[in-house]
């Protein structure tokens, strides 16, 4: 259940970053577009950003955690594009500048929707 909430989370996240971004644009089917790209964006998150974070850690501390933005913006970008190329599913986002902006819409949604749906832990 809780993975469920968590794809439904990052699927309106999403739907928030592609309505206030105009670099951040969908085609088709928007609800299974969404919904695959969360799928997607979930991977990718899982397996690619760790990765990007490691081989990134000077600048992140250099930084004082603010280059972290950027992994999400990268990590979004990159999500569109094997979105679009390897699922054929109409997610795109059309520069580094929209994917950052994107990632941060993403991020903000995403923590304001998780607090709202606290899991109930005396059940």
């Amino acid at each position: 259940m809780k993975l469920l909430i968590r794809w439904v989370i990052t699927s309106l996240a999403l739907f928030a970053a592609a309505w206030l971004v105009p670099g951040i644009r969908v085609e088709g089917t928007a609800w299974i577009v969404y919904a695959v790209m969360a799928i997607i964006l979930g991977l990718v998150n899982a397996i690619v950003r760790p990765l990007l974070k490691l081989l990134t850690c000077p600048l992140i501390i250099l930084t004082l955690g603010l280059f972290t933005l950027i992994v999400n913006g990268v990590t979004l970008w990159l999500s569109s594009q094997i979105a679009v190329h390897w699922f054929k599913v109409g997610f795109y986002v059309d520069s580094l500048w929209s994917a950052f902006l994107g990632a941060l819409i993403v991020s903000v949604v995403t923590v304001i929707l998780s607090a709202l749906v606290k899991e109930d832990k005396g059940k």
